[in-house]
């Protein structure tokens, strides 16, 4: 057994290094075999009205978790709900909230044909024994690319947005979340890269149609 021993440390340390890295490995696997079986639906900025409304009859395969208020992207696998009016700057508060869904910022929009901002935030995280269950739903949100299709169920309608950018910010920036817009935007914010706060991913999408 003595002779065993350093090997068994050996083994042990490696786990405990491997383990924070578990879920984006899973994410990551599961994308590689899984999230391309079904090529997700794209928008083109070229499709006519008339092939648009075609395209989306189906809107998504997947149900969601509720109709009040939930986020559902079928390319990266992601349909929790969302947690209103959680403040950015409330750190408890954050956390709560990542028990029960993803959270929206609560200066933002709701989702609405008017123009708006809706602010979506959520850890990408390797600690995710610490930060709650739903701490890691947006490990494969940098999957996102323009022309995606991102769901969000409010008040028992279907918004249907496009993306139209990504980008990566410094964590004091808070431009994406105060910037004045002219038509109904969706934001949703994550950690860039998983696990750390150096930055923020930023992926920007448009309302398309409300179902």
């Amino acid at each position: 057994m003595k002779k065993r021993l350093p090997l068994i440390l050996i083994l042990i340390g490696i786990l405990l290094l491997i383990l924070p890295w578990a879920p984006l490995i899973k994410d990551e696997v599961w994308y590689a075999l899984k999230g391309r079986e079904e090529e997700p639906k794209k928008f083109s900025a070229f499709a006519k009205s008339a092939f648009a409304q075609y395209l989306f009859d189906k809107p998504t395969a997947y149900n969601p978790v509720n109709k009040d208020f939930a986020l559902v992207i079928e390319k990266i696998g992601v349909n929790v709900p969302v947690i209103k009016d959680v403040y950015v700057s409330d750190e408890s508060a954050y956390k709560e909230s990542l028990e029960h869904g993803v959270a929206h910022a609560a200066s933002s929009g709701y989702p609405s044909r008017d123009p708006g901002n809706v602010y979506i935030f959520a850890h990408a995280s390797l600690n995710f024994w610490q930060l709650g269950k739903y701490s890691t739903v947006f490990n494969l949100l940098r999957k996102l690319d323009t022309g995606d299709i991102i769901h969000v169920f409010y008040q028992g309608q279907d918004y249907v947005y496009v993306v139209m950018n990504k980008d990566s910010v410094k964590g004091w920036d808070t431009f994406p979340l105060e910037r004045t817009v002219i038509e109904p935007v969706l934001t949703l914010q994550t950690c860039d890269p998983p696990g750390t706060t150096l930055n923020r991913l930023i992926i920007t999408a448009k309302l398309l149609d409300v179902l």
